[in-house]
């Protein structure tokens, strides 16, 4: 029966880890592959997280199952973190935290939920979003739609995105990338959230906040402004986080999708809705990245060892968007691409062509998507000189 089966191509970001570590060219730079790095290049394991290990390799008294939500610790330090402290949104027991396989597996709960509980509602993304969007909602059975996010001249469109808005059918759901827009880069401003919301109320939409970086781009508090205006005003949100990315534990897959609701009742509704999806996906989400979690926001301690931990990847990512353009002003390109230095998170879209991409990775060893998408954490001040000098060479 698997002869008929045609091979696929695989992952193109995959694929450049391969052509990378093939490279000879003692120069090279690695800018697609989407984690963090520091100066030496390492994916370092946080201080926070090692001291939490320790503690939880010493007190750790069963393997046993956690429950299809996943362990109560991790969603009630997630909530506040998102959701921030005091939030009358928790105040009022509207929200439900539901602990996931990263926040892709939180996306794929979601889509499941919307997909089972709402039937023929259509799901409404950003033109580009993250590649994988275009994956997941379909193969959960729901209808893909775009709307504008960038223009022509790489920059934010958002009064294209605000006009597509106005005109999506009621009820139906749109997707917002609550800060470091994967891939892009660009984020929206407080006045331009606040507009959204209008739309959002006029049109009766309902908000999925893909929450993938929080603390990448300006602050833990600051980058969660949209999902908190959105759930304090509105009756219906939902919302997906991701630690993997700001704890540092990518391979633990650490996730949580949180469904607010108007009030308690319809939360506990949705809980149970919940639970059933995420049996019938994977049954108990993995323990041991939540609890590492758990364990350290818990702990004043680790948590403030862990905040200025974050401060400092955040700091360096935002040095390096500044270095970037100032290392190009020599070749008078500082202007053309004045856009990195004004994004935010790891991810750029430089506005550099696909030839340019494919001359970047053939001439000099410099690696990307072919959207001209680059990971900002694989710049540093050793690099960026030659970084430079390649990109006005294709320019």
């Amino acid at each position: 029966m698997f002869e008929q089966i045609e091979r696929v191509p695989g992952d193109a970001i995959l694929g450049l880890i391969e052509a990378f570590k093939k490279d000879t060219n003692p120069q090279k730079v690695d800018l697609g592959v989407g984690v963090y790095r520091d100066a030496q290049g390492n994916t370092p394991v946080m201080r926070a997280v090692k001291d939490a290990e320790a503690l939880l390799l010493k007190n750790e008294s069963t393997k046993t199952y956690i429950g299809s939500h996943g362990d109560p610790r991790y969603g009630q330090a997630v909530l506040p973190l998102v959701l921030g402290e005091g939030s009358p949104v928790l105040e009022a027991g509207r929200a439900s935290a539901t602990q996931s396989p990263g926040g892709t597996g939180a996306l794929r709960l979601a889509a499941d939920f919307i997909a089972t509980q709402l039937p023929g509602k259509d799901i409404w993304v950003s033109d580009p979003t993250w590649p994988n969007h275009l994956g997941i909602f379909p193969a959960a059975g729901l209808t893909l739609k775009k709307y504008p996010y960038v223009d022509a001249e790489n920059r934010l469109d958002f009064d294209g995105m605000l006009a597509a808005l106005k005109e999506i059918p009621e009820g139906d759901v749109v997707l917002l990338h609550a800060c470091c827009h994967n891939p892009t880069g660009f984020d929206l401003s407080r006045e331009q959230w606040g507009q959204v919301l209008e739309v959002v109320k006029q049109r009766n939409l309902l908000p999925l906040v893909d929450f993938a970086y929080q603390g990448f781009g300006e602050g833990l508090d600051e980058d969660a402004y949209g999902p908190r205006l959105l759930a304090e005003n509105l009756d219906e949100v939902i919302i997906t986080s991701s630690c993997s990315k700001n704890f540092g534990i990518y391979c633990e897959r650490t996730g949580c999708l949180i469904m607010v609701a108007k009030d308690n009742e319809q939360m506990e509704n949705v809980r149970s809705q919940v639970a059933i999806v995420a049996r019938e996906n994977y049954s108990n989400p993995p323990a041991h990245g939540g609890a590492i979690v758990a364990e350290i926001l818990h702990s004043a301690e680790l948590a403030a060892i862990w905040r200025e931990e974050l401060t400092e990847m955040r700091d360096r990512i935002n040095t390096l968007r500044r270095d970037f353009v100032e290392a190009l002003k020599p070749y008078g390109l500082d202007q053309k691409y004045a856009c990195v230095a004004e994004q935010r998170g790891m991810f750029s879209y430089t506005g550099l062509t696909p030839e340019q991409v494919d001359r970047l990775r053939d001439e000099f060893g410099i690696y990307m998507v072919r959207s001209g998408r680059a990971n900002v954490a694989g710049f540093s001040q050793e690099n960026l000189p030659y970084l430079a000098k390649a990109i006005a060479a294709v320019n």
